[in-house]
């Protein structure tokens, strides 16, 4: 006796599952990237801007083996940006525009008090200054080939591929 294998209609196109199961990594995806640290985030905003504008066919973040220099050059330009944007913030919080981040003008000071005075909103600005702008680099970097990544691997409308 020679049977045919029917199978159920659901086995025979699994496509839907398929799909089903990126919108899963979409979300998961989506919800842990809403855990990122804010200055994480702020820089992230930046690098997704960026990467944007490089989103065209023949870009180098879709070539099969992007060159490091151009990695590395493109950190720079995005490492540049977050500079001139904190140095804009320094500047707002001199001119006594503030950023709104603490909405009292509170400055916890070296020796422990709270200082509200102009010297405290000072304080606040040589500190954007003086951060470690080669770990911020790195993690710059980090946060790019991550986002390259994505990019990478997601079509045009959203859905990742494997």
């Amino acid at each position: 006796m020679n049977q045919s294998r029917i199978l159920p209609f659901y086995m025979a196109y699994p496509l839907p599952l398929y799909y089903q199961e990126e919108d899963t990594v979409t979300r998961d995806l989506e919800y842990l990237q809403q855990m990122y640290p804010l200055e994480a985030k702020k820089y992230q905003k930046i690098i997704a801007e960026t990467l944007d504008r490089l989103d065209y066919e023949g870009s180098m973040i879709y070539d099969e083996y992007p060159d490091r220099w151009q990695i590395y050059r493109l950190t720079q330009v995005i490492v540049d940006k977050i500079k001139k944007m904190e140095n804009e913030e320094a500047m707002a919080i001199r001119n006594g525009q503030g950023s709104g981040d603490n909405l009292t003008g509170e400055v916890q000071g070296t020796d422990g008090r709270t200082d509200t005075s102009a010297q405290g909103e000072v304080m606040r600005a040589q500190a954007v200054q003086e951060k470690d702008w080669d770990r911020i680099t790195e993690f710059v970097q980090v946060l790019l080939c991550y986002e390259i990544y994505r990019k990478r691997h997601s079509s045009r409308n959203g859905i990742l591929k494997f």
